[in-house]
């Protein structure tokens, strides 16, 4: 037998409440306002929003003004840096806030998911939240609706915002205006126009960076003797890392350019930015302001960083870590295998001594290398004897060496820069214009690329050149101050004359910078 279903109507339940108790509790109304930038039209609307909102909420006998949380030059597409903002979500999760008034979705926020996020936080804690200019109130029926659909629309209108922006920069990069900032550029300041000028004290320390590494210091040795000079980075901290001596040696701003565009913006809500590996345009504006850096010794710079990161010795040509932790390491090479040498406590038979060995018999069991272990002592004893016969014998040294100078400021570049950067610039206005005409320019790019690249070859070519008089130079002025023989090894002088030390059988070869060999028999 089925039992008839019976189902009874339950009626709601009439609330009655004590309206004169109601009556007698005042809403806690807070205000939210914001400006994007902080420039002087927005800081008056900012002033204007605070002003407006304080006496609204006064002006109401049902309200009571919980606080007005103002963020002024924040950008509202995310809100991490939205101190004002969190507080008052904080505030009103604890109960210190019953309402928010705002003037627009695109006041509250221009990420979608955000507005959402915070409104649903809100409306749990049954806080509506009252947008003026679209006339939206959360706990409304149709009120998330409106919103998702607003809040949508702000979020598109900040992505187009965002990429106007974009072109205004770009636009702005390619007339050559650079946007640098001073803040943290060691060497640099801005001045009343807003121009990069030379920080005299903050160029002495680039320089002296400069100096050092081509003297043979490592980054770490820089740092060091930064640190212990009481020298400051640009940030105003006492500890210099190797990588930020490394941004300084390869940026390309001290010798008075810069490339623009270096890296972009990936997504216009997260700010997340990114190298520019070729996915946008770059843009090189050469001469852009005063250089501390000659071109040709930031080019020498570039070329010993290569030569470091790409030390090599050997048969095989295997790699070998670059260091300059004494002023033979990494200059001393065997002349059976090209291997280089290293320097290494030895212990023989319960005899301790410093010596310089193969690296190749030091790391490889049955190595076919033959080369001899040499006693610190001799070496840097073969080194002195070498560098005191060069000065016996001065007088015919300093007439080969002005030959040489001479020499070298006869050859000419088979490429005049000055004509490829003629070239470069009718081209870079051939390329504009076919931008802008939206035509193909693969054409007008691939010629700029070949044209730059022998442009790049000829400076090295030059660097390399004005390396050579530097160092012919530096050994003349020696011959000319040194008036006796040493009677000691030198490390600073060492690291000064010598490029090159071969280990023999029977010698040791010394090769000074200038480009003079000495050989010296093996003791």
């Amino acid at each position: 037998m089925t039992l008839a279903r019976s189902v009874t109507v339950i009626p709601a339940r009439r609330r009655t409440r004590n309206v004169d108790a109601e009556e007698k509790k005042k809403l806690k109304v807070a205000a939210y306002c914001r400006v994007s930038t902080d420039s002087e039209e927005q800081a008056t609307s900012y002033e204007v929003q605070v002003e407006h909102y304080t006496t609204y909420i006064q002006n109401n006998p049902e309200w009571e003004l919980a606080g007005i949380y103002a963020d002024d030059g924040i950008s509202g597409t995310n809100t991490k840096k939205r101190e004002q903002f969190n507080k008052m979500i904080e505030d009103s999760m604890n109960g210190k806030i019953d309402m928010i008034i705002t003037k627009s979705i695109s006041r509250f926020a221009r990420n979608t998911l955000d507005c959402l996020k915070y409104i649903r936080q809100l409306k749990d804690k049954e806080i509506p939240v009252f947008f003026e200019k679209e006339n939206i109130n959360t706990m409304d029926s149709k009120g998330e609706i409106m919103l998702t659909i607003m809040a949508s629309l702000a979020q598109q209108e900040s992505q187009s915002l965002s990429q106007n922006v974009k072109l205004g920069i770009q636009y702005r990069y390619q007339q050559g205006e650079i946007q640098v900032n001073h803040k943290r550029f060691l060497g640099y300041t801005k001045d009343e126009n807003k121009q990069l000028v030379i920080d005299p004290k903050g160029a002495e320390v680039v320089k002296r960076i400069y100096r050092e590494y081509l003297e043979g210091a490592s980054l770490l040795q820089i740092a060091r003797g930064l640190e212990a000079d009481g020298i400051l980075t640009a940030a105003g901290k006492a500890k210099w890392r190797p990588e930020t001596l490394k941004k300084i040696l390869q940026n390309e701003k001290y010798i008075g350019d810069a490339l623009l565009q270096k890296t972009y913006t990936v997504d216009f809500l997260s700010k997340k930015r990114v190298k520019n590996n070729g996915i946008v345009p770059q843009y090189y504006v050469e001469n852009s302001h005063d250089p501390i850096i000659p071109r040709e010794l930031f080019m020498q710079v570039q070329e010993e960083m290569f030569r470091r990161a790409n030390l090599r010795g050997g048969k095989g040509g295997k790699k070998r870590v670059y260091s300059s932790k004494y002023a033979l390491s990494s200059i001393v090479y065997c002349g059976h295998c090209g291997d280089i040498y290293r320097r290494v406590h030895w212990n023989n038979r319960g005899y301790k001594s410093i010596v310089w060995r193969c690296v190749s018999r030091l790391e490889e069991k049955g190595s076919e290398c033959t080369a001899p272990t040499i006693n610190e002592e001799s070496l840097q004893t073969a080194v002195v004897r070498a560098i005191n016969e060069l000065l016996a014998n001065k007088e015919p040294f300093l007439s080969t060496l002005q030959k040489n100078i001479d020499t070298i400021f006869n050859e000419e570049s088979d490429n005049d820069t000055d004509e490829l950067d003629s070239k470069l610039e009718e081209l870079q206005i051939e390329l504009l214009k076919q931008a802008k005409s939206k035509n193909d320019y693969d054409n007008v790019a691939d010629e700029i690329y070949r044209l730059r690249e022998m442009k790049q070859n000829s400076l090295v070519e030059n660097a390399e050149r004005e390396g050579k008089r530097q160092r012919i130079a530096e050994m003349t002025a020696f011959l000319n101050e040194q008036s006796h023989e040493l009677e000691e090894y030198d490390e600073q002088l060492v690291r000064r004359l010598i490029e090159k030390v071969t280990i023999r059988d029977d010698r040791i070869e010394v090769e000074f910078k200038s480009g003079v060999k000495f050989e010296e028999e093996m003791i």
